[in-house]
């Protein structure tokens, strides 16, 4: 049933970019499948370097294929239908505990830029007990950082609020306007057209989460059988986030045509923000990680019996640099 699932997700998710050609420089490319939970500015490093044919470069034939959710994401790549993905934690470490095999490589963001947007009558937490709040999916991010901060305020997510899986940024945004919602989590720059609409920010995730974002997942097995195909992705990857940072121009129109935004002021903002914070050595980060910790034990407390490190691979990075590959990124 979960094979029959994933290929109807599979041939049905939108994708934003043709297949790269399957040879290049005289190589045949090796074939890799890349799933994204959302298209948003979290995962925009993915179709900088889909649309910089840095993939291509790095021996890959790329496919990206845009899912909703970490929840249906990381059942995809267990199940082998993707191989990397950005996953959210809580997600990598409850499926792991349930004895899946994932391990995440990265973290290319030291927090997450979103925030839950309101209606302006709400102004306290307290405010949120009987209203409808927008998340991705149930064990989302956007679920994750929900559940966590009621928590935080005092509030009980399972009582006080009803939480509605109601898809990515484009949906969230259009129920809170169309009055479906009374909240929605939402990425930049969404959020900043709902402060445009009228809607307010209650909680800004960057300052209230020490929470690491935009991990790069995979599976220990898929390393063990061929270590190079994760390797070469992380190259890319990697070489995509130098781009971004250091081209504005091209950074917007990745952000313009992923993001279908035809506001140019919007997508400037958009890009100096996560240029600025995208980190150029994303290791895992083990610290940060506790606060996933705390979120899992909601339903896995033995999760406290286990150790941050048990769930990420470090080495790629940790060779990425080594090798001085990291640092010609940024000599160019």
């Amino acid at each position: 049933m979960l094979t029959r699932v994933l290929s109807v997700i599979f041939l049905s998710a939108t994708l934003l970019f043709l297949p790269a050609p399957l040879l290049s420089q005289g190589k045949t490319l090796k074939k890799i499948h890349v799933g994204v939970p959302a298209v948003s500015m979290g995962n925009i490093i993915i179709f900088t370097a889909k649309e910089a044919r840095l993939f291509e470069k790095h021996g890959l034939d790329a496919e990206v294929v845009v899912m909703q959710g970490s929840g249906i994401a990381s059942r995809a790549l267990v199940a082998g239908s993707v191989q990397i993905s950005p996953i959210a934690t809580p997600s990598v470490i409850s499926a792991d505990l349930a004895g899946a095999d994932m391990v995440i490589l990265a973290h290319t963001m030291p927090g997450v830029v979103q925030s839950l947007m309101v209606r302006p009558e709400i102004k306290r937490a307290e405010d949120l007990k009987g209203k409808k709040i927008a998340v991705t999916t149930y064990g989302s991010l956007t679920d994750f950082l929900v559940r966590h901060l009621m928590k935080k305020k005092g509030l009980n997510p399972d009582r006080d609020v009803a939480l509605l899986q109601v898809g990515g940024d484009p949906e969230r945004l259009a129920s809170l306007k169309q009055g479906g919602v009374d909240g929605a989590t939402l990425s930049h720059p969404a959020y900043i057209m709902a402060q445009r609409l009228g809607f307010s920010v209650l909680w800004d995730f960057y300052k209230e989460v020490d929470y690491p974002w935009s991990e790069i997942v995979s599976r220990r097995a898929i390393i063990r059988q061929d270590r190079e195909l994760v390797i070469n992705y992380m190259r890319a990857h990697l070489e995509g986030i130098a781009l971004f940072k250091r081209d504005r121009e091209f950074g917007k129109k990745v952000i313009k045509k992923s993001l279908r935004l035809d506001d140019d002021e919007l997508a400037g903002e958009s890009y100096e923000l996560f240029a600025k914070l995208r980190l150029a050595a994303p290791y895992p980060n083990i610290k940060g990680m506790r606060t996933s910790f705390e979120y899992v034990a909601l339903t896995r407390p033995e999760v406290w019996n286990h150790k941050a490190e048990e769930f990420v691979d470090p080495s790629i990075v940790a060779e990425l640099e080594k090798s001085g590959f990291i640092k010609r990124l940024y000599e160019k």
